[in-house]
């Protein structure tokens, strides 16, 4: 079954086009390299075009004698050996494919670069020079023609620079399956190195973001000392300061560094205060690293890892104390190649073909020895694969694999345009992308840079019930989304102490247990939640969620409101009345009840009784400036003339009474003009005292905000409480004399009489200002202002009934007793 996997091919496609056709041109020239540079091929496969492979086969080298042996193949390398299988398995397909290549057959060679730059420039110089063993002197022109038209397999970005840098000018295309520094995508100084997975760049944004996410901003930070960690961690330390996020520390080692160094990184990550670690650290440094942490019990950080280990089954293995538990990272999306687990699996080739790395691989992968010494258990080179689980069968690294698939795809397409070219071919063909959907259900491409599309997954580890660890998908990252969306997480685990605190509430650190763990108290009255409870503003309070501030009730009394509208209609209804008994008085102002009281008094006194009532409507509505001033002013100088003319009424009816006795001749001294007069003192009296309360600290609006709070009272300050209770007090001066005064004329002759009327309403008058004053003190807020209303109403209408209403009665349904002989017969039946 042929499968084709086209790369849609955008300026990076036609990049590596130029460079393919290239390679083919310049295979012609002269490669070679120096004597004392032998190394031996691990793989090889004869075709008609060749693709070189670069893998990390084994970790070191021995030198004896100037030849280069390999010690034996340690297990952490078998997934290079995945790696390898992978790009067999590609090789295969494509010469098994009527559609792409036709007619011609790829073989390989694959070299073992140990993980070294210079190995791995040696090795590709020897796989681009075409055979391993070609000795010549510093002074012989080299005669051999290049043989692969590209290299694939490199893991290390440092590697792939040192490679990339001397086989550029050759034109000899790179494609890596998993170097990812950033520094890689600079076309000046690497032209002909693609790969098929994305840039650290993205990759540390993505760790940035991730970190953000969880509110981590107090971190610390550990990277491999080489190229592909250093420019990691610079991108991730930029995009951290700009997100907010603050390192502890940042360290770098790697795994050849001596003990000491090692033992200082496990001090400063004891003696560090952040609980979270974000790494960019190759896959053998992290074994490295945890393997020294474990020797002095470091555990209880949270590890934020990247490609390189997250999904790597050998450092689970490794993680035996569970140094890395709840590790989060992000990794290369899942993907499915297709027979490759089959492919994997048949390793009866390799075995036919005697190949040292094959023993070699074998003999670790069962803990055996094909010439067994010691007692050491025999390889037979028939064991089964699927009887065991290890590295080499673990498919976690599919995403990887399908990586090298792809390159290998990659290069095929190149080469299959350009053997359908002929000379006048438009070098800038793309391919058409609708296949590809048909195979991967994925679009392939290199950017203008070599880079695919950047797209990770976040993994986390998790625990399971039998004590291994599981690699779950818990999110998405999408470079190609606008940045609020390019981080997506879900079915993240929860392991907290406590669960976090809900809206309106507050931590309350539990005693004796760690920060993790508190308990969740309610916000008080005025105070909303954010990290912790704040106090809301004096004008605004909190919600009853706790969770905001509102500005505060305001309360005064109002017109608008029930009780405003009651007092307001009482006030008015009080001002009709006094101008019908005026108006009354005013028609029958000839009758002899209304001149035997004094009808000009009678008249003032109505007035004044009428401005008490209309008084009362400055205390309703929202208090300003002049409102409070003429509130209290209008009140003291109204009533006192009230009052006044009340006090005048009672001495004129003394007076009258004392005129009547034989030689008396007292009227003169208290006659029309006295009688206004003393009005016009006793009321200058109470101006007098108003004015010096205005200039020295007049009353004045003000927000009440103790007595309530979660309201504001809006009411007048006193502002000179000394003013206040003088007006206050001469008022109740005057009441309390013109009382005394009316009780001793109270058994005066009824004609001339009406102490006893007068008597009654300063007693009215007396008992509400005096229940007035605790009942004013006690009152909260609008209340306070309605008892004071109250207050002067009811002592209006008490004068008003008292005084006039016993008249008016006379005038309209006794008229016969208001008449001068009905008042003579009374006064001669008294005397």
């Amino acid at each position: 079954m042929s499968v084709l996997l086209p790369v849609i091919c955008h300026s990076g496609l036609a990049l590596l086009y130029l460079l393919m056709k290239a390679s083919l041109l310049y295979s012609k020239d002269n490669i070679c390299f120096r004597r004392g540079d032998q190394r031996s091929f691990s793989f090889f496969g004869d075709g008609e075009l060749l693709l070189g492979g670069i893998f990390t086969f084994h970790n070191s080298w021995i030198i004896r004698q100037h030849n280069y042996t390999q010690k034996p193949l340690p297990l952490q390398c078998t997934s290079n050996f995945q790696f390898a299988q992978a790009m067999l398995f590609a090789i295969a397909e494509i010469n098994n494919s009527s559609d792409l290549l036709p007619g011609v057959s790829l073989g390989y060679r694959m070299y073992d670069s140990c993980g070294s730059p210079p190995h791995g420039v040696a090795g590709a110089l020897a796989l681009a020079n075409g055979n391993e063993a070609t000795f010549v002197s510093s002074e012989t022109p080299c005669t051999r023609s290049a043989q692969v038209q590209a290299f694939l397999g490199v893991s290390e970005s440092s590697v792939c620079m040192a490679i990339a840098t001397v086989i550029g000018p050759f034109n000899l295309p790179l494609i890596s399956h998993f170097a990812t520094c950033a520094c890689l995508s600079d076309k000046a100084k690497y032209p002909s190195f693609f790969r098929t997975i994305p840039s650290d760049l993205y990759q540390s944004r993505a760790l940035a973001q991730l970190v953000r996410h969880f509110g981590w901003t107090w971190v610390g930070a550990i990277r491999t000392n080489d190229d592909y960690g250093n420019n990691g961690m610079a991108t991730f330390t930029e995009t951290a300061n700009q997100l907010g996020i603050c390192l502890e520390y940042s360290v770098s080692f790697i795994s050849t560094d001596p003990p000491e160094k090692l033992l200082s990184i496990v001090n400063i990550i004891k003696q560090s205060t952040s609980k979270v670690i974000v790494t960019f650290i190759q896959q053998n440094d992290i074994i490295t690293l945890i393997t020294a942490l474990s020797e002095h019990n470091v555990t209880g950080y949270q590890w934020v890892g990247t490609e390189a280990w997250i999904v790597d089954s050998e450092t689970v293995a490794m993680n035996k104390h569970h140094i890395l538990d709840g590790a989060i990272g992000v990794s290369i999306p899942e993907a499915h190649v297709r027979g490759i687990e089959e492919f994997m699996m048949d390793v009866k080739p390799l075995n036919s073909s005697g190949n040292q790395l094959f023993t070699e691989f074998w003999e670790a992968l069962f803990s055996c020895e094909f010439n067994s010494k010691n007692n050491q258990k025999r390889c037979t080179g028939t064991e089964d694969l699927s009887d065991v689980k290890n590295s080499f069968t673990d498919m976690s690294l599919m995403p990887i694999l399908n990586n090298v698939y792809k390159g290998v795809y990659a290069v095929a397409h190149a080469l299959h345009k350009i053997l359908k070219c002929n000379k006048t071919c438009d070098t800038n063909v793309t391919l058409d992308p609708s296949m590809v959907r048909m195979v991967t259900r994925e679009e392939v491409y290199f950017n203008e840079n070599g880079d695919p599309a950047a797209k990770y997954e976040i993994i986390n580890w998790q625990p399971t019930a039998q004590g291994t660890v599981e690699f779950v998908t818990v999110g998405l990252y999408d470079a190609s989304l606008p940045v609020d969306k390019q981080l997506t997480l879900q079915n993240v685990p929860a392991s907290i102490c406590s669960k976090p605190c809900l809206p309106g509430t507050r931590k309350v650190l539990q005693k004796g247990k760690p920060v993790c763990c508190y308990d969740c108290t309610p916000c008080a009255e005025g105070e909303i939640n954010s990290i912790t409870c704040i106090q809301c503003p004096l004008d605004f309070w909190s919600n009853a969620q706790r969770v905001a501030c509102v500005k505060k009730e305001t309360e005064f009394l109002s017109y608008e409101e029930i009780m405003g509208a009651l007092l307001t209609a009482a006030s008015l209804f009080g001002t009709c009345m006094t101008c019908v008994v005026a108006w009354i008085f005013l028609k029958y102002r000839k009758t002899p009840i209304v001149r035997a009281n004094n009808s000009e008094l009678s008249f003032l006194l109505l007035f004044s009784l009428s401005l008490c009532f209309l008084c009362s409507l400055t205390f309703i509505g929202r208090p300003s400036e002049w409102s409070c001033m003429l509130r209290h002013i209008a009140f003291g100088i109204t009533f006192v003339l009230c009052i006044s003319c009340v006090l005048g009424k009672t001495i004129v009816v003394l007076m009258a009474f004392r005129a009547t006795l034989p030689g008396s001749n007292v009227m003169k001294w208290f006659g029309p003009l006295q009688q206004r007069l003393s009005v016009v003192a006793f009321t200058l009296i109470q101006v007098l005292i108003c004015v010096l309360w205005l200039t020295i600290s007049p009353p004045f609006p003000f927000k009440n905000m103790k007595q309530f709070t979660y309201k504001i009272i809006m009411e007048c300050a006193m502002g000179s409480a000394i003013g206040f209770w003088a007006v206050l007090g001469y008022i109740g001066l005057l009441a309390v004399l013109c009382f005394v005064l009316a009780f001793l004329a109270r058994k005066l002759p009824d004609n001339f009489n009406e102490a006893k009327f007068i008597t009654f309403s300063m007693l009215i008058f007396c008992a509400v200002w005096v229940t007035f004053i605790p009942a004013y003190i006690s009152s909260p807020g609008k209340f306070s202002v309605t008892v004071e209303i109250f207050a002067i109403l009811a002592s209006s209408y008490g004068l008003l009934f008292c005084l006039f209403i016993p008249k008016c009665y006379i005038i309209l349904l006794k008229p016969e007793k208001n008449s001068k002989k009905y008042l003579m017969s009374k006064r001669n039946h008294k005397i």
